[in-house]
This record gives C-alpha cells, sequence and structure tokens, in this order.
C-alpha cells in the first residue's frame, strides 16, 4: 500500500511540474513582444511597462523587439509565423488589426485569421498639432488655411494604415479640404520633418505629443475625442470647434496584446490575467496616465468585439476614399 501511495504521489507532483511547465513564462525560452513601429511611440512604452515587471515576477529574458515599416506589417507577418507556445507577442493597434487588412491588397497573411486576441490593453485619443509656425491657432483657421492653397499643406504619419493616417484621410472628407499625405517609417522619422516645417501638421497619439504641446514645439488644435482628455483638459475637441464636419469627430488610438493563432485557451487566459494585474498596478496606472495613456486591461472576448467593430468602420472609409497601399 505504501508503495502504491508512493507512486500516486510521484504521478501527482509529476503532472503538477508538467502543468506548471505548460504555462508559457515556466520554461526558459526568452519571451519577445514585437513592437511594429520605432522606439518612443505609444506601442514601445505599453511594451516597456510589461516587459520591465515580466522580467522581474517571472525571472525570464524579456526582449522588446521593434520591428517596423509598411504600416506595421513587418512586425505583425512575424508573429503569425512564430510558435504559438506564448512567447512572442504582439502589441497590436487598431493600424495594424482594423485598417490595414482593408488598404493593404497583397498582404501574405490575414491578422484575423492568424493571430489570437489576448487581451485589450489601452488607448489614447489623437491630437491634431502643428508645426509652431503654421499660421492657424484653431481648427477654424486651420480649415481656412488649408482651404486657401488646396493641396499645398501636408500632414506626416507613422505610416501607411495607422490611425494618424486615418484620422488625417478623415479629417479631409469632413472639411472638404485637400492636404498630401507624407508617410514615414515610424514616429521617430516624421517628428524632425514636422518639427522642422517641412510638413505642417500630424494627428499624433497624445500620448507621444504631449511633451512637445507642453514645450512650445508644437501647437495643440484638438484632440480626436469627443470628450477632452483629463490628461490634457486645457486642449479642445475637434468635436467641440465648430467646424461643420467636425461634430462627433472621433478616433481612439487603442492597443493591444496579440499572439499568434492555435495558442492554448489557458495560456491566453493566463497572460491576459497577468497583463491585467500589472497594468492595474498603481505605479504603472500613474506612469501611462502621464503620458495621456488609459489603461483599460480586458479579456479577449472583448478585445475581438472591438477590433470587428472598428474593422467595418475603417473598411467602409477605405472603401469610400479609394485609398489603397502596396
Amino acid at each position: 500500500m505504501r508503495k502504491i501511495l508512493t507512486f500516486i504521489s510521484l504521478v501527482i507532483l509529476t503532472q503538477s511540474a508538467s502543468a506548471e511547465k505548460s504555462w508559457p513564462y515556466a520554461s526558459s525560452e526568452p519571451i519577445r513582444i514585437i513592437v511594429t513601429f520605432t522606439p518612443g511611440g505609444a506601442p514601445d512604452i505599453l511594451a516597456r511597462a510589461l516587459a520591465e515587471h515580466w522580467q522581474k515576477d517571472f525571472n525570464n529574458q524579456v526582449i522588446v523587439e521593434n520591428k517596423p515599416g509598411a504600416g506595421g506589417n513587418i512586425g505583425t507577418e512575424l508573429v503569425t509565423k512564430s510558435n504559438p507556445n506564448g512567447h512572442t507577442l504582439l502589441i497590436g493597434t487598431v493600424g495594424t488589426l482594423t485598417i490595414n487588412p482593408y488598404l493593404y491588397k497583397n498582404l501574405s497573411y490575414d491578422a484575423h485569421k492568424e493571430l489570437e486576441p489576448i487581451t485589450f490593453l489601452a488607448s489614447t485619443p489623437n491630437v491634431l498639432v502643428l508645426n509652431k509656425n503654421v499660421p492657424a491657432d484653431d481648427a477654424k483657421s486651420l480649415v481656412n488655411l488649408a482651404k486657401s492653397q488646396p493641396n499645398q499643406m501636408s500632414y506626416s504619419s507613422s505610416g501607411i494604415g495607422t490611425s494618424i493616417h486615418l484620422s488625417g484621410e478623415l479629417f479631409q472628407q469632413l472639411t472638404k479640404t485637400k492636404i498630401k499625405h507624407i508617410p514615414y517609417k515610424g514616429r521617430a522619422q516624421a517628428m524632425p520633418d514636422l518639427l522642422g516645417g517641412r510638413v505642417q501638421m500630424s494627428f499624433d497619439n497624445l500620448t507621444s505629443a504631449m511633451p512637445l504641446i507642453k514645450s512650445g514645439d508644437l501647437k495643440a488644435i484638438g484632440v480626436t475625442s469627443l470628450q477632452r482628455s483629463p490628461h490634457a483638459p486645457d486642449i479642445p475637441t475637434l468635436s467641440e470647434s465648430g467646424v461643420p464636419g467636425l461634430k462627433n469627430f472621433q478616433v481612439t488610438s487603442w492597443f493591444s496584446l496579440m499572439g499568434p493563432a492555435g495558442m492554448r485557451k489557458e495560456d491566453i487566459n493566463k497572460i491576459a490575467a497577468e497583463t491585467k494585474r500589472i497594468l492595474s498596478l498603481p505605479e504603472v496606472k500613474e506612469r501611462l496616465a502621464n503620458m495621456g495613456l488609459e489603461a483599460n486591461p480586458q479579456g479577449p472576448e472583448a478585445l475581438q468585439r472591438l477590433i470587428q467593430a472598428d474593422s467595418k468602420r475603417w473598411s467602409k472609409l477605405i472603401q469610400e476614399t479609394g485609398m489603397t497601399a502596396e
């Protein structure tokens, strides 16, 4: 009997150890968080906040890899082709998940079928900013200026298909203006030209733009949310500008955690729970809030609904404007 009990105990211990090792972060394999844009933007900030705590909590090496290019498609494709063991994750954006699938006609992957939603991370409104020398101080004067010189003004974005790009296209459609779009490989490349006056305006993430707005290097015209941001209450919304067409103007940049298709449900739920725990820490919430990011972790089902809703919205705009990208 003693031998039988010993054997049963060994089986239980072995099963427990196996179950523990089945959790992605229990192995010694490094955790890779793929960011599809250059360092310094909101996706990068979120990835590094997660990496900092995961590395301490699980004693794993956590690597944030910036894979910019093609509007985020390069990094996204890398994750779709990765082992679905929970060790390669993606900071998904509204652009890579709900815009690019309709904007790019020759993608070699299907983001809706080859990625698993894990959790919503955070959101931030975009903010319309101008080079400080542009002779406009509010939305009305900017629209009048743009109408007086069609196709002479330009706006930058961190890439074709980003929410920054689509914000500009929607702005033109609603205000009946013509402003040239100048896409860059990432925000780090776009910002010097905006500051130097080679482009006149941009719809930047509020998170990224706040330091330059506070320093006076950029002029803030309006945020793209329906309510003023609690992190920048002095900046009006475009919706309240009084410009015909801009009432109810709303574009939100949001960020999520995704993995390759085929991940186990239990791994998805564990990663989502750990992410929620980290984003709920007071010091992390404060750090993100100071950068204009509202952390609001939600599970895979809520994220899937958001992806479907925004896909419907942006595919309609892309079809109406005839936008396309190679």
